[in-house]
């Protein structure tokens, strides 16, 4: 390690939201609240470690006693990408908000367009053709796709083109490879931000989904800080589905991880592992978002808080002298919303520790998430991003 090697660490909470964004109506999310309806629904969350960060300060966890001194610097976050999704939220991260909302077909795809991916994907047919969660069309499909062979497709309220499929009867390369000719020909008009490849396994009854999901995002819009530590000379490494959310751009290294428990593990270690020049770490952790939001599991989705708030430790004892640590989270998918199944507009949280920063510095409300992209930049000595303000001379 170089005497004066800086790492960033920036871990996203996939779609732990903090409260409705203004504009939340214009995206059918009038009232939601991930965090907040999940403290009512308990009463109350024991989580120390986050609470102590400055979570606690953000959005009270203990209603009716006061937060603790935040141990490090926090706000919250709005967005100014025209999208709740995935793709969206992490671009502007990093420096690359989507202005233009990503097409969405609330009423399944146009035939044209599924007759193009078939002749692209040499497949016969296709099943399916709406939007819908992805567990009960497994129920409703799942035994035909075994039978015929035909690819379930289905979208969301998200712009997503998904692909299901049995891991055994269909081939989970073969999957993968349906999911790269879609890619290929989801262009112009029908530029949608994921392609995502939904393998599963289990027969009629139980079929149940893997975690060798992959996802096929479209390029970013402008240039992002990964692209530009990279060019820097910047070691930019991506855990979980940050190469598939970025494409595959602006990243040295890529570690595909599934469960939230195997990339705070992997996490942990690529901390311990000293750096030679310049780091930046980008972790994306899904379960909040895929097993228990959409699914509207609010104890699934408070139990990996737990789990998450109790490997911060571990994390931070981890970390080196010149290492930043930034939680924060994409959009927010409110497990207790009853209109329905998919993100919800929320501001997130900001967090940020390390030897270096600040206890008890209120960050407030930023403008746009690029805020984060715009501080790891300047502590990395990147320069060139357009967008974001950094706020590294606040927590210093």
């Amino acid at each position: 390690m170089t005497e004066n090697a800086k790492r960033a660490i920036v871990i996203v909470l996939d779609s732990l939201g903090v409260g409705e964004m203004p504009d939340a109506a214009e995206y059918g999310d009038k009232g939601a609240d991930t965090l907040g309806h999940i403290v009512e629904k308990f009463g109350g969350l024991d989580l120390p470690n986050l609470e102590k960060l400055g979570l606690g300060k953000i959005k009270n966890l203990r209603p009716g006693k006061e937060a603790p001194d935040a141990q490090g610097a926090y706000g919250k976050m709005a967005s100014v990408s025209a999208s709740k999704d995935t793709t969206a939220g992490h671009w502007e991260i990093m420096g690359s908000p989507a202005k233009r909302p990503f097409p969405t077909y609330p009423d399944g795809f146009p035939e044209d367009l599924l007759n193009n991916f078939k002749k692209a994907a040499g497949v016969d047919g296709i099943l399916g053709n709406k939007a819908s969660s992805g567990t009960v069309i497994l129920e409703e499909l799942g035994e035909e796709h075994v039978k015929t062979g035909f690819p379930i497709v289905y979208t969301s309220a998200d712009s997503v083109f998904q692909i299901a499929a049995h891991e055994k009867y269909f081939g989970l390369d073969k999957l993968y490879h349906v999911c790269e000719k879609a890619r290929e020909i989801l262009v112009g008009e029908h530029a949608i931000a994921r392609v995502i490849a939904r393998p599963f396994t289990g027969e009629t009854g139980s079929f149940a989904r893997t975690t060798n999901r992959k996802d096929y995002a479209i390029e970013p819009v402008s240039t992002t800080v990964l692209d530009l530590a990279k060019a820097a000379g910047v070691n930019v490494v991506g855990v979980g589905k940050i190469g598939d959310i970025f494409a595959h751009r602006g990243l040295n290294e890529e570690q595909h991880t599934g469960l939230n428990a195997v990339g705070i593990e992997q996490t942990i270690e690529d901390i311990k592992r000293k750096p030679s020049k310049n780091e930046l770490v980008f972790v994306n952790l899904v379960d909040f978002d895929s097993l228990f939001g959409h699914r509207r599991n609010t104890q699934g989705y408070y139990d990996a808080l737990k789990e998450f708030d109790a490997a911060l430790p571990a994390i931070r004892q981890a970390m080196l002298k010149d290492d930043i640590l930034i939680l924060t989270a994409d959009h927010g998918c409110d497990p207790t919303y009853v209109k329905h199944t998919d993100h919800t507009r929320e501001y997130v949280p900001l967090l940020v520790t390390g030897d270096r920063v600040k206890a008890g510095t209120n960050l407030g409300t930023r403008e746009t998430f690029s805020d984060i992209g715009a501080t790891a930049a300047e502590y990395l000595g990147v320069e060139g991003l357009k967008r974001g303000k950094s706020f590294l001379k606040e927590i210093l």
